[in-house]
């Protein structure tokens, strides 16, 4: 299967190309995100080979996850809108661009966490005989759909942050049509997305899972205003931001939907609130230490030198992010040792570990 996802995926970055959307990008726009799931993750090969073993334990390569998705007519068709962006400063072209290059790297990595997690945990004593036959590598078809629902909602609401605020635009950064006309088609395209993962969701037939997942999509909203709410300049340095105030919008805006991805897996698997609620934590653990880890955000770095020496930041952000970590591998042991259990693992030590 890696060999024909490979392939296709080629194909489809070949078609892409030929549309004309990826060419190197110059826009000011292009630093202020980043589609992955985990910006600023250990190394690219530490990092890379966490994943890769993880594929392999799965059976199930990430980057075929939104295939079906996104190789259909419609989305073939906004592309073809897209093109008429290129030479333009919009956001919406890095968001595009990102997603074929950081299909690479970690891109897919909720997904990936809820097939380990689903495959960890293995089928409950509660379910019945019919559902075993629905097993493939461990892990239900329901639950690898809910892979790739999970992404495609996360891929939806990256397109929609990509969505220009005209009132602060500048003249630098072109012509004010342009802009209009990218702000519409990242509406309509994270739209689509959203669209065809409530479908996928509701083919699931669970509604358990339908009100765990619509709560997460909830959680994504509230962060987002969350975060603008006690943030009243950019990138400023504050006092008033707490570590409780920064888990809960951490939480939201990111560790939600992985944390209630994970719960959904273990419902479609039937097992009972206990096991359900660990894989729970070790979402929202993972999640919060993987985002203390995070560097390479846009500050300014002569403020950030005098922060560091005036107080322990960097040794409190160490010491938060070995925390979760140490929380998330805890909420593992309720699952018996296995390779996707040590994938899991692993995956935390990536992230916990610092030169």
């Amino acid at each position: 299967m890696e060999d024909m996802c490979g392939g296709t995926m080629s194909l489809m970055k070949c078609g892409i190309w030929s549309l004309g959307i990826f060419r190197p990008c110059t826009s000011s726009f292009c630093t202020r995100r980043s589609i992955s799931l985990f910006p600023g993750s250990p190394t690219t090969t530490q990092w890379s080979k966490v994943v890769s073993d993880a594929e392999k334990i799965v059976g199930y390569p990430t980057s075929f996850m939104s295939l079906r998705c996104l190789l259909s007519d419609e989305l073939s068709n906004i592309a073809m809108q897209v093109r008429k962006l290129v030479g333009t400063k919009h956001p919406l072209l890095n968001t595009a661009r990102a997603f074929v290059y950081d299909s690479r790297n970690n891109l897919q990595m909720r997904g990936l966490v809820v097939l380990l997690i689903s495959k960890a945990a293995g089928p409950s004593k509660a379910a019945d005989d019919t559902l075993q036959h629905d097993m493939v590598s461990g892990i239900y078809a329901s639950q690898r759909n809910l892979a790739e629902i999970t992404e495609l909602i996360h891929t939806a609401f990256l397109v929609h942050r990509g969505i220009v605020n005209i009132t602060e635009l500048k003249s630098c950064d072109g012509p004010l049509k342009d802009m209009q006309f990218g702000n519409k088609m990242a509406i309509l395209s994270g739209d689509f997305l959203l669209a065809n993962a409530c479908t996928g969701l509701a083919q699931l037939q669970n509604t358990k899972v339908v009100e765990l997942v619509s709560s997460a999509i909830g959680d994504l909203v509230q962060g987002i205003y969350y975060e603008n709410s006690y943030l009243p300049e950019k990138n400023a340095f504050t006092d008033d931001i707490g570590i409780t105030n920064w888990m809960e919008h951490i939480f939201l805006s990111h560790g939600a939907l992985l944390a209630k991805g994970c719960q959904a897996a273990m419902e479609l698997a039937k097992h009972d609130t206990e096991v359900q609620s660990m894989a729970f934590q070790y979402g929202k653990h993972m999640s919060l230490s993987y985002k203390a880890h995070l560097k390479g955000n846009l500050i300014d770095l002569a403020k950030l030198q005098e922060a560091i020496k005036a107080g322990k930041g960097v040794t409190a952000a160490i010491d938060l992010c070995r925390y979760h970590g140490n929380k998330a591998l805890e909420n593992l042991q309720c699952f018996p040792p296995s390779k996707a259990r040590s994938a899991l693992e692993n995956i935390v030590y990536a992230v916990t570990r610092f030169p």
